[in-house]
């Protein structure tokens, strides 16, 4: 069976869109406000558009309750707010390069689809990016969005400065070389410490990816060989369309890696018994191949809901092989699954703390009800790995299975109450799965 890459993403359509456009800086009042999938209506139709870090400062003075709205791509409700929304798409410059540091400055608003092009023509770099290039810099930090390498750690793992407004106003900046602990807690916030505007991030000289093809791969080869098969390259993908059997066939993998004398890699024709798809080999800049999806090549509007689920890669294999036991429910409701891998770092409320992880990814049909009555099923499949959730996706667990999870959810919580002792960016997502 031959399969399509295009083929295979445009049935998965990702992308950014549902924005309203409303030149003023207030949306008009009876104008619904939905995320990109349309899964959630946001608390509020007030919206407003900060074009300045001065008039944010003022406004949050002001407000008693507000969150902060990035590309909308959340599938959960960790965006929600029942008050007052804002958005920062006119704060979306890349700033400065710090070529002695090798950092770079941008505004909160910017996209990854604006940063990667404008970094390239400079000769520099991200380490990673997300499957979809749309989204902001700052909502992808704020979740510990991630991406795909064994070696390379989630975008929020780059950050080496961040700058934030806090409950009473206040500017305040936190730095990976000054401040330590409280910055690894502050950098994957969930919108729960206040309202970024700057980040730092850590960037490398610009290099270019191979990306290969390899459709075939069995099962008993992928349970066989697993870490070897997400070890074999920069970047590594595994994909499957449902299909009767739920996860009991893998009919092609994506192998990415990053072009250097020292890979020593060869696009052989055959790779773990999965077969060279040579027509579908391409070229280019670490922006262009890292994504899945090109940029502006996504659906205006999901018609999707996604869930991920993060466990050890000690327990990668067993915790495949507890999903598929489910291969029947998950069928039905299933448009595609992705299997990638993350470094571990040291961010508190990453889903990587202090773990290498297997993502396993799933893309629904739009079933709301199907798709909650399942996770719960799922997530008792995963409990023995204690596998942590997307924060910006669904899933079911609450503050206290969480706990068990993150060793830091109570340091993080302490947090929380002092940046914002009076939960001006609470919501009853943070209330219900964190306890904050």
């Amino acid at each position: 069976m031959r399969i399509d890459r295009r083929a295979f993403l445009k049935c998965v359509p990702v992308g950014l869109g549902a924005v309203s456009k409303a030149k003023t800086l207030f949306a008009q009042q009876d104008a619904a406000q939905f995320n990109w999938a349309g899964n959630v209506r946001y608390g509020t139709n007030r919206w407003l558009n900060i074009e300045s870090v001065d008039q944010l400062q003022e406004f949050i003075k002001k407000q008693n309750s507000l969150k902060a709205l990035g590309s909308r791509h959340c599938f959960s409700r960790i965006a929600d707010n029942a008050h007052q929304l804002i958005s920062f798409r006119s704060m979306n410059r890349m700033l400065d390069i710090d070529e002695t540091e090798k950092t770079v400055s941008v505004e909160a608003g910017i996209t990854y689809s604006k940063l990667g092009p404008e970094l390239d023509r400079q000769g520099y770099a991200l380490h990673n990016l997300a499957s979809l290039p749309d989204i902001s810099v700052a909502g992808a930090i704020a979740t510990a969005t991630h991406g795909s390498g064994s070696k390379n750690g989630n975008l929020a793992s780059a950050v080496a400065e961040i700058e934030l407004v806090t409950a009473d106003g206040e500017l305040r900046t936190l730095s990976r070389q000054k401040d330590a602990d409280e910055f690894l807690g502050a950098v994957v916030h969930l919108g729960a410490l206040g309202i970024v505007t700057r980040v730092k991030l850590d960037i490398q000289p610009t290099f270019r990816i191979n990306e290969y093809t390899y459709q075939g791969l069995k099962k008993n080869i992928l349970y066989e060989k697993f870490s070897e098969i997400m070890n074999s390259a920069y970047s590594v993908s595994l994909f499957t369309y449902r299909n009767k059997d739920g996860f009991a066939n893998w009919p092609w993998a994506t192998v990415r890696l990053k072009v250097q004398e020292e890979a020593g890699f060869e696009a052989k024709p055959e790779l773990f018994g999965a077969r060279l798809d040579a027509g579908r080999n391409t070229t280019g800049s670490w922006w262009e191949r890292l994504p899945h999806f090109a940029i502006g090549d996504v659906a205006a509007k999901g018609n999707e809901l996604q869930t991920e689920y993060f466990v050890a890669m000690e327990h990668a294999v067993d915790a495949i092989k507890a999903v598929a036991t489910l291969a029947d429910r998950i069928q039905p409701l299933l448009h595609a699954s992705e299997l990638r891998t993350v470094a571990a770092d040291k961010l508190w409320m990453s889903t990587c703390y202090e773990q290498q992880s297997l993502a396993i990814h799933f893309t629904w049909k739009p079933d709301q009800e199907g798709v909650a009555n399942l996770l719960p099923e799922i997530e008792k499949r995963l409990a023995p790995f204690e596998a942590r959730p997307h924060w910006g996706k669904l899933f079911f667990m609450g503050s206290k299975t969480l706990e068990s999870r993150y060793d830091r959810l109570a340091d993080f919580r302490r947090l929380v109450s002092r940046y914002d002792p009076e939960a001006k960016f609470g919501n009853a997502f943070l209330r219900n799965k964190l306890g904050v």
